[in-house]
């Protein structure tokens, strides 16, 4: 729902209240802060009588999806919640695009180098896939399109070959782990870190197997943030998930730089994911 006790929709006034409270935290967070949400919370209550603690989190929840729609990462705590008021849209565009720190925080935060971290046990490394509560509305994603402001910043992030390449060594690390637990030392000590071996251009990352020696082809997409973070493919990525879909997985690693966790998308990721064309590669047309 998007109204709170009262029964009527958030107002500008309120809207405005909110978003800059979550982009207050975010800004200290980003900058290496521990935001006091509950405080943060409260205070928030006191300015908006009509508005409770969790009403106030359902607002923040739906900043959260904004800001991934925007390219921008969310605040950790907050799950993206989807079912948004157009005016949410607007005031979050407008305040993110006179936020100069902000901007600066966040690249200065997607730019960092990364490093494997030492893992002394897989056992909660593996989870579930995150499936959101509510899915973005066709309208919701034309708000978005139409906004003046973008964030390119999750796109940033994925080109950090820093952190990509840590997290590719990470899962390699746990394919060794699962193989070896499955008695395949011999076949753990032949997974291949393709992507280094033979370059990027081979449509998958990490070459490993499964009991009996079946190949096993991994793509790895590593980020800081939290689960429902959107990923980028190549157009070479998708048509090797296709062409190989029973031996193809995606390892998704999320929160890396905090407690590092991963899921895992088998099959052809035109069946595991909702593929948007971000941008399109554009020739002129002879005249005449």
């Amino acid at each position: 729902m998007i109204e709170g006790e009262t029964g009527k929709p958030w107002t500008r006034q309120e809207v405005e209240a909110a978003v800059a409270a979550y982009l207050k935290m975010l800004r200290m967070s980003l900058n290496g802060q521990v935001p006091n949400k509950a405080e943060h919370n409260r205070q928030l209550q006191r300015l908006l009588p009509a508005r409770s603690k969790s009403s106030i989190e359902r607002k923040h929840s739906n900043i959260s999806a904004v800001l991934l729609e925007l390219g921008v990462r969310p605040l950790s705590g907050y799950s993206p919640l989807p079912n948004y008021q157009r005016l949410l849209v607007e005031v979050v565009s407008e305040q993110l695009l006179g936020d100069t720190r902000l901007d600066q925080a966040s690249l200065r935060e997607v730019e960092l180098p990364a490093e494997p971290p030492l893992i002394e046990a897989f056992d909660d490394f593996l989870v579930e896939v995150p499936i959101p509560k509510v899915a973005v509305a066709e309208a919701r994603r034309e708000w978005i399109q139409q906004v003046p402001v973008k964030r390119d910043y999750l796109e940033r992030e994925a080109r950090n070959r820093s952190l990509g390449l840590a997290g590719e060594l990470l899962a390699m690390e746990y394919e060794a782990r699962r193989l070896h637990a499955m008695g395949e030392k011999r076949l753990a000590e032949k997974i291949e870190h393709v992507s280094q071996t033979r370059g990027d251009g081979a449509g998958y990352d990490i070459l490993s197997f499964d009991p009996g020696g079946r190949e096993r082809f991994i793509e790895v997409k590593t980020t800081a943030y939290i689960a429902e973070t959107p990923f980028f493919l190549s157009q070479n990525e998708v048509k090797f998930s296709e062409a190989h879909a029973r031996d193809y997985h995606l390892y998704r690693l999320f929160k890396f730089r905090e407690k590092p966790r991963m899921f895992s998308l088998p099959g052809a990721v035109t069946a595991s994911c909702l593929l948007d064309p971000v941008s399109y590669r554009a020739t002129p047309l002879a005249s005449g």
